[in-house]
């Protein structure tokens, strides 16, 4: 690992011209947030154990069904990464002041699918007879980013219909049971559990065309990555090496599906749509004065709250440390 490697020379170096009796502070270990049924390519360094042997510490990685718990763990001090985090979240997590910082993008993908009960005769040409109708939303994630671009998109006043919060897993099975006409959905496992009893409102596209799409993030606490920037950088350096070594080799979809909880057919077919991009690529389109991630949390910010004029969003936004 040529980063890693890297990495440990340049704090051999530092530690030698380091005073007798001189401490450095750094966490003993790390804790990092995760979701299940969300095949990543770094989930072979967790199952390996390559980012404990980089980082030089225990690295903890929970597992959280939506964006939002990730921020409140954040919050009560319990996690100091979340890997794959929303933008969603993110952002409403910053329009309250809560002190986080987006350093990386995890992945972008397509835009999650809102699951329209079969049977309904509802799809995307009639779509404002959604009107008056129940949905399954996990509120404050991408599932309900995506559902509020959809409804604009397709002209649906949302403002008519009865809106559940459900995480992913009860939403489909709300779906399954009739208790909500549509369910907006991520996951590997729900998402196939919500398409056996409903249809996207949207195809592949029709999102293209509409201009709807995602991406997560990598957050942390403020303290985290000012007490901690070397070990930040080295969890960034091992998730750039994890991407750059996916090839979806047999081998590597079993041991990702796994760990992911899912079977690897699944877990094939849900990376196939994501783009894990390098740490370069990461500093050329989506951080800077210009870049993809502010513009798209200030949007974002702009669709969740009125209030919001992306000001204090980009401020939170640092790709200071991706090399």
């Amino acid at each position: 690992m040529k980063k890693y490697l890297k990495n440990m020379v340049a704090a051999s170096v530092s530690a030698c011209t380091l005073g007798i009796g001189t401490i450095v502070s750094a966490a003993d270990s790390v804790n990092v947030a995760f979701f299940l049924e969300w095949g990543t390519p770094n989930q072979i360094s967790k199952v390996d154990k390559v980012y404990d042997d980089a980082m030089g510490v225990d690295v903890n990685w929970t597992d959280f069904s939506t964006g939002v718990q990730m921020t409140e763990a954040m919050l009560a001090g319990d996690i100091d990464i979340a890997y794959s985090q929303g933008l969603a979240p993110f952002v409403t997590a910053i329009q309250q002041g809560h002190p986080l910082k987006m350093v990386a993008v995890a992945m972008v993908y397509e835009a999650n699918d809102c699951f329209i009960k079969n049977g309904l005769g509802i799809d995307s040409s009639n779509a404002s007879e959604l009107e008056g109708k129940t949905v399954a939303v996990p509120i404050n994630t991408m599932a309900d980013f995506a559902f509020k671009s959809y409804m604009n998109a397709l002209n649906v006043d949302m403002s008519t219909m009865t809106i559940v919060d459900q995480a992913p897993p009860d939403g489909a099975k709300s779906l399954a049971d009739g208790a909500v006409d549509m369910a907006c959905i991520f996951g590997g496992n729900s998402s196939k559990e919500a398409g056996e009893v409903g249809t996207p409102i949207m195809t592949s596209q029709q999102k293209i065309d509409a201009g709807i799409g995602s991406f997560d993030v990598i957050s942390v606490t403020e303290k985290f990555a000012t007490e901690n920037p070397d070990l930040l950088k080295t969890f960034l350096d091992i998730t750039d090496e994890a991407n750059a070594a996916w090839k979806a080799t047999d081998a590597q979809l079993k041991k990702v599906a796994a760990d992911a909880g899912m079977s690897v057919p699944d877990v094939k077919s849900q990376m196939a749509g994501m783009i894990f991009m390098s740490e370069q690529e990461q500093l050329d389109k989506y951080f800077g004065k210009n870049g993809i991630a502010a513009s798209a949390a200030a949007a974002l910010g702009t669709l969740f709250s009125d209030s919001s004029d992306g000001i204090t969003i980009a401020k939170t936004i640092d790709g200071s440390f991706l090399d």
